[in-house]
């Protein structure tokens, strides 16, 4: 049974990714913040008949990472399929932007990702996988108010291709999912202020449902970057 790897797993995009790849009978490796809604995920899971493990890491903090992932792989289970979802945003003038909140949002959807790639990956080499990278249309389009946004999500794009091609050797894939708007929980959080009609975008399940498709690609191909947007073109 292939095992697949998926951060921000609590909530949103994540925890429907789970379901999707449960339901689909694989097994799970589960990262989020929230340790008691991993566990009642994990539960509910494992009575679809899958193997799932979690463990509880701050992906803001770069010190809880490589321990973090570290134990979470010694559970026995190696990820063919690597999902790097979790993700935040920040609305507000870019050049006003404070700080801690710019390295904030660096380090959760930017060098976290790095950082998780650097911890899994070298155990994926000897069999081969797949690593995606949850990406925005944000990556190839300059938006007011979400400029240090869409600066994260270009580099996600550049490291995604780096990654790709470096570890081809070892017969591992890299790839992005691009997405247009989503409704999820990322446009309650207190750091984003929006006014869009959610009910035009993209569901968790949508997205969910292509993350899924993506994974069960042959090692013989890879499809680079699959872009998926509302038909209704909401941002």
């Amino acid at each position: 049974m292939a095992t697949a790897l998926i951060t921000g797993a609590s909530k949103g995009i994540g925890k429907a990714t789970a379901k999707a790849f449960a339901h689909a009978g694989w097994d799970l490796l589960l990262v989020a913040r929230s340790k008691n809604i991993l566990q009642s995920l994990s539960a509910e899971l494992e009575d679809s008949g899958s193997k799932v493990f979690f463990r509880s890491i701050d992906l803001s903090n770069p010190e809880e990472i490589s321990s973090g992932f570290h134990d979470l792989l010694g559970n026995g289970l190696c990820p063919s399929v690597l999902i790097n979802n979790a993700g935040v945003a920040w609305t507000g003038g870019l050049l006003s932007m404070p700080i801690d909140r710019w390295n904030w949002l660096m380090q959760v959807n930017l060098t976290s990702v790095f950082q998780v790639c650097a911890a899994v990956v070298p155990s994926m080499r000897q069999e081969g996988g797949l690593i995606i990278n949850v990406s925005s249309h944000a990556a190839r389009n300059a938006f007011p108010q979400w400029g240090a946004y869409c600066v994260t999500k270009a580099a996600l794009e550049s490291l995604t291709k780096c990654i790709a091609k470096e570890e081809n050797e070892h017969n591992i894939r890299a790839c992005t999912l691009t997405l247009g708007s989503v409704n999820s929980k990322l446009w309650d959080s207190d750091t984003v202020k929006s006014d869009f009609d959610r009910e035009q975008m993209l569901s968790v399940d949508q997205v969910a449902a292509e993350l899924l498709h993506l994974g069960e690609q042959p090692h013989s191909q890879v499809i680079e970057d699959l872009t998926l947007m509302p038909s209704a073109g909401v941002f």
